[in-house]
């Protein structure tokens, strides 16, 4: 009877840490096929490509917990970083920075009220708030790169580039991120009710939480984290990019969902995310090292979201 038992809880520790498993095993098999991928050079890089995402998908990590999921994030990140960068030329590095956060808090609500108020599908809602703000990032740059005649602020291009031991500033900033919003829903009442609300929306309004103000909440930070991406992409694009950001929904999506997050609502944890995004930033790492061809590339990128997609509807069936 204990036999069973613990080959069950050893069974169950095993499933839980199977996002961590599969991270290990892919970078062990990237260190074979190429002995540059645990340089330091090519790992800096693999940070650095995973310190944007990581910001973005703990944002969403919030809205799949919460029940829904966001289109919407890669083309508000493009929209933060341009209008940030069209802000920071005028009126200097502070208000840009706010101006690009505060579009994407904007973005969020309007992405929450369109679902919890109109009830609107979310796939639908942000869906459509993709495409109108990609186009209208571009009819705000008139689709040219924001950089101005001498350039960002210098001190603004710093943040990813200068160093803290030997760790960029765009690096560490995620793990302050992570930090906040870990414990927020991992050790709130905050938390509890996104939870909850996910997990049975009914069951969780007659238990008097305001499941619309929650629902809500979680397209605000979403946004919000989207256009706090957005700004760090433009430090280290040293520009407002208008085609930013492309298939940063995906890859948010994707790293969700294989850190053991349910696209049914109710299920997540934050440090899973993190390492679901560096299964995919590996991935993508491994086979460039590999010289596949991106178009490849893109097809093994979407083999694992359908993987990742069919991996959690089996577990709820």
């Amino acid at each position: 009877m204990k036999t069973d038992t613990s080959r069950a809880r050893l069974k169950e520790t095993l499933w839980n840490q199977m996002p961590l498993i599969a991270l290990i095993v892919l970078c062990v098999i990237a260190s074979l096929v190429s002995n540059r991928f645990l340089s330091p050079i090519n790992l800096n890089n693999v940070l650095m490509q995973g310190a944007v995402i990581t910001v973005i998908a703990i944002g969403m990590t919030y809205v799949i917990v919460c029940g829904g999921f966001d289109l919407s994030v890669g083309s508000v990140a493009a929209l933060s970083g341009c209008i940030s960068a069209m802000v920071m030329l005028e009126y200097g590095i502070v208000p840009g920075i706010v101006a690009g956060v505060a579009i994407g808090a904007a973005v969020g609500l309007l992405n929450g009220l369109i679902v919890t108020k109109l009830d609107v599908n979310p796939f639908i809602a942000t869906l459509g708030t993709m495409v109108m703000f990609r186009g209208a990032t571009f009819l705000v740059t008139g689709g040219r790169p924001v950089v101005g005649d001498e350039g960002l602020p210098q001190l603004f291009l710093n943040f990813a580039t200068e160093r803290v031991l030997g760790i960029p500033y765009l690096v560490l900033f995620p793990v302050l991120v992570f930090l906040i919003f870990h414990w927020m829903l991992h050790r709130t009442a905050y938390g509890i009710r996104v939870f909850a609300t996910g997990g049975n929306t009914e069951a969780a309004y007659l238990a008097g939480i305001n499941v619309v103000k929650v629902r809500t909440s979680a397209y605000v930070w979403c946004g919000t984290l989207a256009g706090v991406g957005g700004v760090m992409l433009a430090s280290r694009l040293q520009s407002g990019q208008p085609t930013a950001g492309v298939f940063y929904e995906l890859t948010a999506i994707a790293a969700v969902v294989l850190g053991g997050a349910s696209l049914f609502g109710g299920e997540g944890k934050l440090y899973k995310t993190v390492v679901g995004v560096f299964i995919m930033v590996v991935l993508a790492n491994a086979l460039n090292l590999a010289n596949v061809h991106s178009y490849w590339q893109q097809v093994a990128v979407g083999v694992v979201i359908v993987a990742a997609a069919a991996a959690d509807r089996l577990r709820h069936r």
